[in-house]
């Protein structure tokens, strides 16, 4: 053991964990040797736990990226394939001395297809279709009523979890809401006419 020769109350320590509810309790190591000075230790585990989930809300996660289907352009009346693509993420970092791991996993999405309607939360995140698909109905497209530029965003919600110093992950409190840069979108119209007119007969009929 180490000498602990800061004040005379010094005393080594190693640090094991176990569930509350464990019956019988099940000791895992987690630290040590480490000099505690006084009755009362230092419970580390707890100040973290305290913290973290303003430590989340720091995290610098990155939002989903947005595509559409079709895009930049669509058609009024006809269904917008919409999707995201969010990753899950892990961040090391050093909290009160101990090494802690937040990862930030992606559970659901709020949609907002700029054109007033919002939709979510929920756990469908879209995807890409192939392009002879293109105008089907998916879980998340949506058709437009009206022509005009518009700008097509989601947010993100991430769960948090983190483990100290390569422990078991625990879950943290809250969420995450990240969200995405805009999508401009520009909704167009679409007219069909006939034409009937010889242009060699009638140069300036309707379509020459």
């Amino acid at each position: 053991m180490p000498p602990c020769a800061a004040r005379s109350d010094g005393t080594a320590v190693y640090w094991y964990h176990s569930l509350k509810a464990a019956s019988p309790s099940v000791w895992t190591f987690h630290s040590g040797p480490e000099c505690v000075y006084g009755e009362k230790p230092r419970d580390i585990l707890a100040e973290i736990a305290a913290q973290i989930a303003q430590e989340f809300q720091r995290t610098p996660v990155a939002p989903a990226t947005i595509g559409s289907q079709p895009g930049p352009h669509t058609l009024r009346g006809e269904e917008t394939n919409v999707y995201a693509d969010a990753a899950t993420q892990s961040f090391n970092l050093t909290m009160l001395g101990q090494q802690v791991t937040i990862t930030a996993t992606p559970v659901g999405y709020t949609w907002n297809y700029g054109d007033g309607t919002i939709w979510g939360p929920t756990p469908h995140h879209g995807a890409p279709l192939h392009q002879d698909r293109i105008g089907e109905q998916t879980q998340t497209s949506h058709i437009y009523t009206a022509t005009g530029r518009l700008a097509l965003t989601v947010t993100t919600h991430f769960d948090g979890t983190y483990s100290v110093n390569g422990g078991p992950s625990l879950p943290i409190p809250g969420q995450g809401n990240i969200p995405s840069a805009p999508l401009g979108l520009t909704v167009w119209r679409a007219e069909t006419r006939l034409y009937a007119d010889n242009c060699i007969q009638n140069p300036n009929g309707v379509g020459c």
